[in-house]
């Protein structure tokens, strides 16, 4: 084998990094919304989706993005690093697929041996949501509302929790909640891909309505996803208590539309967001699911 195709070989470090660690937290703490107030630690459904929706579920999403997106994440300063994935050459992304289908096609396996001939709606609908986003004849990503409507892909992880730990589906009030908490996180990424993203002359909302618009977005949709708890949980102290951190995080955005109007987010300060809700989600998973807080 020569020398240089060694050179491109994908270490298992960058494949660490196109799953992007920093998501994990969210992507789990997704999965045992559902499941709260279930005693499930003692079966084998529960951690095959456990450990399916960090590093598997991870490789599919943002190892097909980070594909379709090379030029783009050439200019991106805040790619090559494991809260925000990897930079890598065309060689390792000519890869990256193989690998992709190698990881997912056990789990598939053994989630249609599970679940049943239904999972093979769950995959449909994945594969369906990331071609329209990544592939270049659809380009959801790259065309502004549908690339922020099209991360409510991520509902699949409340179906797919549900399904595999045999326990019922959640209310609609928390699919809505879900939906405007995906679509919050993308726009706030794209806030900080702004640069990058207009010299590859893509489209994304952002782009097209400003930096400062898309903060005050971000802010709309955190004021809208309290709402939504007040109303859902209005009688648990923990709901009025999460509803209130995200009235603080929209009145933020707000003070920073206010303050530095179309000035972007540095990465690094992206960064600090995304570590600050990594240690809230990963503190408040265990009450989230002894309580049961969002199965009503």
């Amino acid at each position: 084998m020569s020398p240089t195709h060694w050179s491109s070989a994908i270490t298992a470090r960058q494949l660490i990094q196109v799953t992007r660690p920093g998501l994990w937290s969210t992507q789990l703490w997704f999965y045992l919304l559902p499941l709260g107030g279930y005693r499930l630690l003692d079966t084998a459904g529960f951690w095959l989706g456990a450990v399916y929706v960090t590093f598997p579920l991870g490789l599919l999403l943002y190892g097909w993005n980070d594909w379709a997106d090379f030029e783009t994440d050439q200019l991106n300063p805040r790619k090559g690093n494991l809260l925000f994935g990897a930079r890598l050459s065309a060689d390792s992304l000519a890869r990256l697929p193989w690998i992709i289908a190698a990881v997912q096609v056990p789990f598939f396996i053994a989630f249609t041996l599970l679940v049943g001939a239904k999972f093979l709606l769950w995959i449909a609908a994945a594969v369906a949501v990331n071609a329209c986003y990544n592939l270049p004849a659809i380009n959801f990503k790259g065309r502004p509302l549908l690339d922020a409507l099209s991360q409510g892909g991520y509902l699949l992880v409340f179906v797919l929790a549900s399904w595999v730990n045999d326990v019922p589906q959640l209310p609609w009030q928390v699919f809505l909640f879900g939906l405007l908490f995906a679509v919050h996180s993308h726009l706030l990424a794209e806030v900080t891909d702004i640069e990058p993203d207009r010299a590859a002359g893509r489209r994304t909302t952002a782009v097209v309505i400003g930096s400062a618009r898309t903060k005050l977005v971000v802010a709309a949709l955190l004021f809208a996803e309290a709402v939504v708890l007040l109303a859902y949980l209005h009688q648990s102290a923990m709901g009025r208590l999460a509803a209130g951190f995200l009235l603080l995080a929209g009145l933020g955005f707000a003070i920073d539309f206010w303050l530095r109007g179309d000035r972007t987010i540095a990465p690094g300060a992206l960064a600090g967001v995304l570590v600050a809700w990594n240690i809230v989600a990963i503190a408040s998973m265990y009450l989230v699911w002894r309580s049961g807080l969002f199965v009503q």
